[in-house]
């Protein structure tokens, strides 16, 4: 149990944490995570920018490990697919290309039922 779930009050009821606005945003965060496969990246971007201006509203909060699991998810799959678009000249890239892609698949799918089930991925 993190100190997140430990925390008397709203953040505790799992039917309060269903209804906590910043939980719709990790929701949309998740969403445009997985919707950069299909529109180029740019949806992604722009969910890391929701993460890190809303970041301040979610500290200390059961959202918080979200925001953070989005956010390194991001700059990851990011570091890697540029390694990987350029190493594509010596194959390697098309290895790396398809790891990340499954990796960060992964983590957008273990952070989506994380968060349906009202926990920390």
């Amino acid at each position: 149990m993190t100190d997140y779930d430990a925390r008397p009050g709203p953040g505790s009821n799992p039917v309060a944490r269903r209804s906590d606005p910043n939980r719709n945003l990790a929701i949309a965060v998740y969403i445009l995570q997985a919707l950069a496969f299909f529109l180029g990246g740019i949806t992604a971007l722009a969910g890391v920018i929701i993460n890190y201006v809303k970041m301040e509203d979610v500290r200390g909060t059961w959202i918080e490990p979200h925001f953070r699991w989005q956010i390194r998810t991001f700059w990851i799959g990011l570091l890697w697919s540029v390694i990987g678009v350029v190493t594509i000249p010596i194959v390697v890239g098309f290895i790396i290309l398809l790891a990340i892609a499954i990796w960060v698949i992964y983590r957008v799918v273990k952070g989506a039922l994380a968060l349906n089930d009202g926990k920390a991925p």
